[in-house]
């Protein structure tokens, strides 16, 4: 006999084999990550310090100029001071000439501008002719140079955002200072040839003022209020950033959103200061180039590593296409489910609106049930008091007629009252409260129920304490819960041979009326309080009224409770809250 024959594409490529394949495919992405994070961090150190010494080159060439163009304007004015052509003018208040001679000085000198002041501070003479006669008296080179024997230099912020930098000196005239000369220095050249690099280049005085810039919103602020006032990169900004130099260094600052490189130097002139910011792009090009270089070499040893895996999963796909005809089979059964299913669900839709239609149906009965219920008691008694008001009439005695009369209209105020408290029932409502004693209550259930009373000749026992019990009730809905107990004892004690009901009122931390009887007792206490659950012969009763008195009496916050007697009969005890005199006061 042949042995088991194994399926081909299994026999072909061993489990071992593929087990081997597979680690080495995870050591090789540990040590391309270990290689390409390696590179990076070295790279990055390399690139960066490199960077970092050009830029601290460039700064002390920048640094440079701006002292040696400083140092160049800061004699002309001592010369200028000297010049025997300008005193003359000073003397005689001549100065037809003077500006003449101070345009040929400027392309001499190399200064950004030349101005002659007299003793009274007005431009006498000026290389810009347009400034001529302006008083400068105010300005601060012009106080200054009076104050002083020697050259000033004054940095001031022009009305445009810019600052102009300005040596000014006294001219002595007869050992009497006669005018000053001002001599502008143009700094702002050196901000247009900085502009045409890619760092960005800021000058700030003793202050930390920043009186030199590439980005010209920057002057007149500090570094910090600076780089604050140009918008943040936003989340998604930030994010991108993080990923674009993720091996890179971590920057100094942010630059326009961007990350940079700070170095700063001091310029040997009253304590300013030159910075720099240079952006990391090009360290991390420099370092992307690098490693895509490493990556690509990674991606194909990966890429032979994932041919060699997938011949394995082609022979697995033989396998697999078997398997897909018995999903088939099987999708078809679950679709003929589905259908089966959405018919159910169709079919239940149907029943659950018929069920709803039920419902009213039976909210309409119930409603229909509770209003019988509750209208048979006063209209018996009503009957009760027309047959003795008509007696009392044949026997001539109208005055106690009309006190039954007088019964009856109040009977009929009770019916109204029941049929506002069954819809009050219906909708969870109640009427106004109002201070009660509920002794008097029970007094005047006991009187709506006197003709039922005798005609059983039933013993009632009252148990009721001298002070008043004050409870915030309806009075109305109040006295029908005590009717509905006392109809529900009525009919529990119809078998027994001496019945006897017991009203006992108690007055504590709660008002507490007790209903006690001798009847036949509870069946079933659980369903005691449900709608349409009655033990009485179809015709006496429907079930509702104990359900409409739990009802009443927690709308009044109070409980209702029953419970079997240890002997025979049932107990039914009423709890309201106790209105004591503070409360009663401040209703």
């Amino acid at each position: 006999m042949s042995g088991p024959t194994r399926s081909p594409y299994r026999s072909a490529y061993p489990l071992r084999g593929v087990w081997i394949v597979r680690v080495a495919v995870c050591l090789l992405i540990l040590i391309a990550v270990a290689t390409v994070w390696t590179t990076n961090t070295w790279l990055t150190d390399r690139f960066t310090e490199s960077t970092r010494s050009r830029a601290q080159v460039r700064m002390a060439l920048y640094s440079g100029n701006v002292v040696s163009e400083l140092q160049r304007a800061s004699v002309v004015p001592l010369l200028l001071s000297r010049d025997p052509t300008l005193i003359r003018a000073l003397e005689n208040v001549d100065f037809s000439q003077s500006s003449q001679l101070l345009i040929s000085y400027v392309d001499e000198i190399g200064a950004a501008s030349l101005q002659l002041l007299d003793d009274t501070g007005r431009v006498v003479a000026a290389t810009d002719r347009s400034t001529i006669g302006t008083n400068l008296r105010s300005a601060p080179f012009y106080v200054e140079a009076l104050r002083s024997n020697d050259t000033v230099f004054i940095t001031s912020r022009a009305e445009a955002g810019n600052f102009t930098f300005t040596y000014s000196r006294a001219i002595t005239v007869d050992r009497k200072k006669a005018g000053v000369i001002v001599v502008g220095v143009d700094l702002a050249k050196f901000e247009q040839s900085w502009a045409g690099i890619s760092d960005a280049v800021i000058v700030t005085d003793s202050e930390g003022q920043i009186i030199l810039a590439t980005e010209p919103r920057w002057r007149g602020r500090l570094v910090n209020e600076a780089l604050d006032a140009r918008s943040a990169p936003s989340a998604v900004a930030r994010a991108i950033q993080a990923t674009a130099d993720w091996g890179a260094l971590p920057p100094d600052a942010y630059v326009m959103g961007e990350a940079v490189m700070r170095n700063e130097a001091r310029i040997p002139f009253r304590g300013w200061r030159i910075i720099s910011f240079t952006p990391y792009v090009s360290i991390r090009d420099k370092v992307n180039a690098v490693l895509a270089l490493e990556i690509m070499g990674f991606a194909m040893l990966l890429a032979l590593s994932f041919y060699l895996l997938s011949r394995r999963a082609q022979m697995k796909s033989l396998g697999y296409q078997r398997e897909t005809v018995e999903l088939r089979e099987l999708n078809a059964r679950l679709q003929r489910e589905i259908a089966e299913r959405e018919r159910a669900e169709k079919n239940l839709e149907v029943a659950e609106q018929t069920l709803e239609q039920s419902s009213k149906l039976a909210a309409l009965g119930e409603m229909s049930a509770a209003i019988s219920h509750e209208l048979n008691q006063p209209l018996a008694a009503m009957k009760t008091y027309l047959a003795g008001a008509r007696l009392l009439l044949q026997r001539k005695r109208p005055d106690e007629a009309l006190s039954s009369f007088q019964r009856i209209d109040d009977l009929i105020e009770r019916m109204g009252a029941i049929t506002r408290q069954l819809k009050s029932y219906a909708r969870k409502g109640g009427d106004a409260f109002e201070p009660l004693d509920m002794r008097s209550c029970v007094s005047g259930a006991l009187s709506m129920m006197e003709p039922q009373l005798k005609r059983r000749k039933v013993t009632i026992t009252r148990s009721l304490p001298r002070e008043p019990v004050m409870v915030m009730a309806d009075r109305i809905r109040l006295e029908q819960v005590i009717i509905n107990l006392l109809r529900n004892a009525l009919d529990a004690t119809r078998e027994s041979p001496v019945p006897q009901i017991d009203l006992i009122l108690s007055s504590g931390e709660t008002a507490t009326l007790t209903v006690r009887d001798n009847g036949h007792g509870i069946e079933d206490i659980d369903k005691l309080f449900e709608p349409f659950y009655t033990t009485k012969q179809p015709g006496d009763g429907v079930g509702l009224g104990l359900a409409i008195s739990s009802g009443i009496v927690a709308d009044l916050g109070g409980r209702l409770t029953a419970r079997n007697a240890r002997e025979e009969g049932a107990v039914f005890e009423v709890q309201l809250p106790i209105l004591n005199q503070d409360k009663e006061a401040a209703e």
